[in-house]
């Protein structure tokens, strides 16, 4: 792929703030939601934060040559309900909350010290494109149904309606304009103008329907910004601190037993390892994409430390453990920027905007529709770039066609093991799966010895 902006690349400074917002709008969906559907007090504005923190903790350890953004983790969403579970109060399992991304983000290092010591030549033996390329598709197809079942809500009412699905779209076509057919600079934003487009209508749509009574044309709900004035015009209205995760655990700390921690520990330590086969799968992707072996160079373990130590900082402030996210990547790929310096500007935008009231008030008031219909083409962009993985192997050749399959079935049909309170995912499940048949069927018999 030929990028518009290569990793070192810095774009002009005035780009460079708008390309990086462009970023912020890819990951914020998913980042906000983690908190949202763990719950019991976790704040979106400090999620927003401690992604920011956690994306310039992966930069600097990857020596600034992987351009992606890290967010919250939905991978640990079991694990961070199980710390407040077994918690004996809110602010104990806010501070479990910190010491599970600390577990999960020792398995991290802990795999990077070895990788280190031993090379990376195992994972491209273990996980050839024949594995790796049907499981970048399966971590993109695997989003579809997020994308949409967002499509179809309507953030105000909840309902599915045509209304919202026409709001997801008209996000959809408009970016795909901007990406197709517009100028230089338009290419290089296109989500900004199709959330944005998307947004403008939904917003008239809304007036209308309140105007009317029709409530399935009220798409956008205003909550967001009318909180910001229900006690009336204040500094808190313009600034806010948001509400880290770490000030409500230092009040749980004398709460915290033995007990516990090996409960914690039960719950993250084992996802973690999941997810390193996500993190391998994520770099193959954004490798391909960036044209440059992100496993060799700044190298595996320095992927492996970024995203392990960054977890652990981003959940001191926001509580949710990180990680790589495909959507930061479908970005790159789609905007074919690739420097580094928008990650970083981005991961400082993330920090600003959680203290601007009026800010976190727009993000988290964009309908879901539109935010699906945008997902549409970055998770469609994931898939498509795990199947160009696989373009050139020779599908008539029984191994690679087995291996293909079964990945492709097991992870659309949505396999998944669950064990107590750890869940295997059907992306973890689907890789494992394709390593497994790839090494059975090794020696197996191929069209050429028919």
């Amino acid at each position: 792929m030929k990028l518009v902006y290569d990793v070192e690349d810095k774009p002009p400074v005035s780009q460079l703030i708008v390309y990086a917002f462009q970023q912020v709008l890819a990951i914020m969906a998913a980042t906000i939601t983690v908190p949202l559907v763990v719950g019991n007090g976790m704040s979106t504005a400090a999620a927003l934060f401690g992604a920011g923190m956690g994306t310039l903790v992966y930069v600097a350890f990857s020596r600034r040559k992987s351009p992606v953004f890290l967010g919250s983790s939905f991978a640990f969403i079991g694990s961070m309900s199980a710390a407040f579970a077994g918690a004996v109060s809110a602010q104990a399992g806010f501070f479990g909350l910190i010491l599970g991304a600390v577990f999960a983000g020792l398995v991290y290092v802990a795999f990077a010290l070895i990788i280190r010591a031993v090379g990376v030549g195992w994972v491209d033996k273990l996980m050839p494109p024949v594995v790796i390329g049907p499981t970048v598709a399966i971590i993109g197809l695997s989003l579809s149904a997020s994308a949409i079942s967002n499509l179809k809500s309507s953030s105000s009412t909840g309902d599915n309606t045509q209304w919202a699905i026409l709001c997801g779209l008209v996000a959809l076509l408009v970016t795909m304009l901007a990406s197709t057919y517009g100028s230089k600079n338009v290419r290089m934003i296109p989500f900004i103008i199709g959330i944005l487009a998307g947004y403008a209508l939904a917003i008239v749509m809304t007036l209308i329907g309140r105007a009317t009574g029709a409530e399935n044309l009220q798409i956008v709900d205003f909550t967001p910004y009318t909180d910001l004035v229900k006690n009336g015009v204040t500094l808190s209205t313009f600034l806010s601190v948001p509400d880290f995760t770490i000030v409500h655990a230092l009040h749980g700390m004398n709460e915290i037993t033995p007990a516990y921690i090996g409960t914690v520990a039960a719950a993250y330590i084992p996802v973690a390892f999941v997810v390193f086969a996500e993190h391998i799968a994520d770099h193959k992707n954004l490798s391909s994409i960036i044209g440059r072996d992100l496993l060799k160079e700044p190298g595996l373990d320095h992927t492996l430390l970024g995203d392990g130590v960054g977890s652990m900082v981003g959940a001191f402030f926001g509580g949710c453990p990180n990680t790589t996210y495909g959507e930061s990547i479908a970005c790159v790929a789609i905007t074919r920027n690739a420097a580094v310096s928008t990650i970083i500007v981005a991961a400082i935008e993330c920090m600003i905007i959680s203290f601007i009231s009026p800010f976190v008030a727009f993000i988290s008031s964009i309908p879901a529709c539109v935010m699906g219909g945008v997902c549409v083409a970055l998770y469609g962009f994931i898939a498509v770039s795990g199947l160009k993985m696989i373009q050139h192997l020779d599908l008539d050749e029984n191994r690679n066609l087995y291996v293909v399959s079964t990945i492709l079935v097991s992870g659309i049909g949505g396999l998944s093991l669950t064990f107590g309170n750890v869940t295997i995912t059907s992306v973890a499940c689907a890789l494992i799966l394709g390593i497994i048949v790839n090494n059975v069927l090794a020696n197996g018999t191929t069209k050429d010895d028919e």
